[in-house]
């Protein structure tokens, strides 16, 4: 159970055409997770995970932030290439590094105008992996250099964004363990100092094992 949660949690905020300006803000995600594992509930994923997701990006760093009772917030600092995730249960923020994937992706297919997300007409990008299917769904306008993020594999994601070249407004995953749709309900530009991105003043690490 507690390996499922975590390659949820990796998937979930990590589970995007180069335009001159690319999308520096705040996107805000509603999450709908369905468990396929016996002794975990839709309830019970929801609650540890929590059922909305807050995401800022600028340049090359990212920060979410959920309203989980188990996930707290993650942090992706480019310079390190480094994925840093807070659980509630621990005061560590667990890294893994960007560099790694135990995934696979194993065919790439890109449809356009598939859908309609927060007023935006988004293209769909469809990874098949050895963990099964994720689709990203995404409007050129949220764009994105793919290039700052070449060596995070993790997560598949330069497989997502080297195609799409924008961030997701909605993502599905399929896999043995969960179904899971996220969507965007708002998208904002701001202004965001680095700073946020960083992590606290004097933060404990440690090397994930998963």
């Amino acid at each position: 159970m507690k390996k499922s949660i975590l390659f949820l949690t990796l998937l979930l905020f990590t589970c995007f055409v180069v335009h001159s300006q690319t999308f520096e803000g705040k996107i805000v995600y509603q999450n709908n997770i369905k468990s396929k594992l016996p002794n975990v509930t839709d309830a019970q994923f929801a609650a540890m995970m929590g059922n909305t997701m807050e995401y800022y990006i600028k340049n090359g760093d990212y920060k979410t932030i959920s309203n989980g009772s188990l996930l707290q917030s993650q942090n992706y600092i480019n310079s390190e290439n480094k994925l840093y995730t807070k659980m509630a249960n621990s005061e560590t923020f667990m890294w893994n590094d960007g560099a790694t994937n135990p995934d696979e992706v194993l065919k790439v297919e890109i449809n356009k105008a598939v859908t309609t997300v927060a007023g935006h007409s988004c293209d769909e990008v469809i990874l098949t992996c050895k963990s099964g299917i994720q689709k990203y769904y995404y409007n050129a306008k949220i764009a994105v250099d793919a290039d700052k993020f070449v060596n995070h594999k993790f997560g598949n994601w330069y497989a997502f964004v080297s195609q799409s070249k924008a961030l997701p407004l909605k993502y599905t995953i399929e896999n043995p363990q969960f179904s899971m749709e996220v969507t965007a309900t708002s998208v904002e530009n701001i202004v965001l100092e680095p700073s946020f991105f960083a992590l606290p003043a004097n933060a404990k690490t440690a090397k994930n094992p998963y």
